[in-house]
C-alpha cells in the first residue's frame, strides 16, 4: 500500500473523537510518569512498562504462549502494583481532585511555605540548638515517606514554635521520635524511622542522625537534626549528611521549598515544548501504541479466502472422480491483527461424505467441514454444497 495513502487512511479512521482519546491518554500517562520521576518507585514503573511493551508486541505478532503467560502475570502483578504505588495513586487521586474542585486551592497548596513558615523553622531549630535540646524535623519533598515511617501520634496541628517546643520538651513523650511537618502543619510526632547502616558517614553521631540519613536514603525529604550532646544543626538528604550553622539553615530551607514547590512564574509558550520533553514524548508514543493495539488493531474486518476441496478416506473399493467445485469462498471476522500474519494454508476444509457410493453425490459444508485459528469466526461459506462424483476403482487400477 502507497505510505500517503496509508496514512491518509489512519487519520480518517483516527477523526476527532480518536485525537481526543489519544490527547487524553497521553496526559494520563504524561502526569503518571512526572508524579513518579522522582520517586523511587519508578524503576519499578520503567519495569512494568517494558514488561506491557513486550506484551503488546507478543500480542501484535501473535505469539500466544508469551501473550498468555503475560496475561497471567499482569494479573497477579496488578494487586502488587496498588500496593507499591498505594501513595503515589493516593497523591495522584488528591492532585486531581483538587485541579477539578478547587484549582485556586490547588495553586495555592502548590507554592510552597511562606516566609513565616520558614523563620517559625529557623528560629525553633536555633533555640533548641542553643539550649541543646535534641530534635528530629522531616519536611516531606515529593516522594511519599509514609510507607517509610512507622509509628508515631496523629497531631494535624498549625506549625507555630510553641508546639514544636512542647512536643520536643525533654519531659514530652515526643522528644525522642520525629515530627513531620508538611504545608505548615504538624502532621504527626513520636515517629520511628528507618536507620543508616552508613558507618563511615555517620562517625561518632547519634540515633538521630542515623534515622534522618536512613530516611534520606530511601526519599527526597528534608531531614533536620538538633544534637542533644553537641548543640549542632545537621541537615540529611538524598543520602547525604552535613553540619551545617543557624546561618545557613534558612537558605538551606528556601532551597528546599523553591525545588519541592515551586512558584509558578509565566514562561514563554515554547518551554511547553522543552520542559519534561521526554516524558511528554514517552507520554504521546504509549498513548498512540496503545490505540494501535486497543483500538486500530481491534477493529473487525472480513477477510474472504479461496480454500481447496478436500475429503476424508474412503471405503477401499471407492475413488472420488471429480468435486464441482474445487475450492470454495471462505470469509472470515476478526480483529485485523490476526490477519497480518495469517497462512491460507491454516485453513482447511475436509468434507464428510456420509454413505459413500458410486454415483454423484451432493455435499453440505458445514463449519465443523474446516479447520481455521481460534481468534477468527465463520462468516460464510460460498457454495454450501458441492458435487462429489464417486466411482468405483477398476480391477486392475486395485491391483496397482
Amino acid at each position: 500500500m502507497n505510505p500517503i495513502q496509508f496514512a491518509t487512511d489512519i487519520i480518517r479512521e483516527i477523526g476527532v473523537p480518536g485525537l481526543f482519546d489519544i490527547a487524553f491518554m497521553s496526559l494520563l500517562i504524561y502526569a503518571l510518569l512526572v508524579l513518579f520521576n522522582r520517586t523511587k518507585a519508578r524503576f519499578v514503573l520503567t519495569g512494568v512498562i517494558i514488561i506491557s511493551l513486550v506484551y503488546l508486541l507478543a500480542r501484535q505478532f501473535n505469539l500466544v504462549l508469551t501473550t498468555s503467560v503475560l496475561q497471567t502475570f499482569f494479573a497477579v502483578i496488578f494487586i502488587a502494583l496498588i500496593i507499591i504505588f498505594q501513595e503515589e495513586i493516593r497523591q495522584f487521586l488528591e492532585q486531581i481532585a483538587l485541579w477539578s474542585l478547587n484549582p485556586q486551592l490547588a495553586l495555592e497548596k502548590s507554592r510552597g511555605s511562606s516566609r513565616e513558615e520558614i523563620d517559625v523553622l529557623v528560629n525553633t531549630i536555633t533555640d533548641l540548638a542553643k539550649e541543646r535540646i535534641g530534635a528530629l524535623i522531616i519536611l516531606p519533598g515529593k516522594t511519599p515517606i509514609e510507607s517509610s515511617i512507622e509509628g508515631g501520634k496523629t497531631l494535624n496541628g498549625k506549625l507555630s514554635e510553641p508546639l514544636l517546643k512542647s512536643l520536643l520538651d525533654p519531659h514530652s513523650i515526643g522528644h525522642d521520635g520525629a515530627i513531620i511537618i508538611d504545608y505548615g502543619n504538624v502532621v504527626k510526632f513520636s515517629c520511628h524511622l528507618p536507620l543508616s547502616k552508613n558507618f563511615a558517614l555517620l562517625m561518632n553521631r547519634g540515633t538521630r542522625h542515623a534515622a534522618a540519613l536512613g530516611l534520606s536514603e530511601q526519599c527526597d525529604a528534608l531531614c533536620l537534626v538538633v544534637s542533644e550532646e553537641k548543640g549542632t544543626i545537621s541537615v540529611a538528604r538524598n543520602g547525604e549528611l552535613r553540619e551545617i550553622g543557624s546561618e545557613q539553615l534558612s537558605l538551606v530551607l528556601e532551597k528546599f521549598y523553591s525545588e519541592v514547590n515551586p512558584i509558578k512564574k509565566r514562561r514563554h509558550w515554547f518551554t511547553f515544548f522543552t520542559k519534561n520533553y521526554r516524558e511528554k514524548a514517552i507520554a504521546v508514543f504509549m498513548a498512540v501504541a496503545l490505540w494501535f493495539v486497543f483500538v486500530h488493531e481491534s477493529k473487525l474486518v472480513y477477510r474472504t479466502y479461496n480454500v481447496p476441496v478436500k475429503y476424508t478416506t474412503l471405503p477401499s473399493e471407492l475413488k472420488v472422480e471429480d468435486i464441482k467445485p474445487e475450492t470454495v469462498k471462505v470469509t472470515f471476522l476478526g480483529p485485523r491483527r490476526a490477519f497480518y500474519f495469517f497462512n491460507e494454508k491454516e485453513v482447511e476444509l475436509f468434507l464428510k461424505i456420509p454413505e459413500a457410493r458410486k454415483g454423484i453425490k451432493t455435499v453440505n459444508i458445514s463449519e465443523s467441514s474446516l479447520k481455521f485459528p481460534k481468534d477468527i469466526s465463520l462468516e460464510n461459506i460460498e457454495p454450501r454444497r458441492v458435487l462429489v462424483r464417486i466411482d468405483n476403482i477398476a480391477p486392475k487400477e486395485e491391483k496397482e
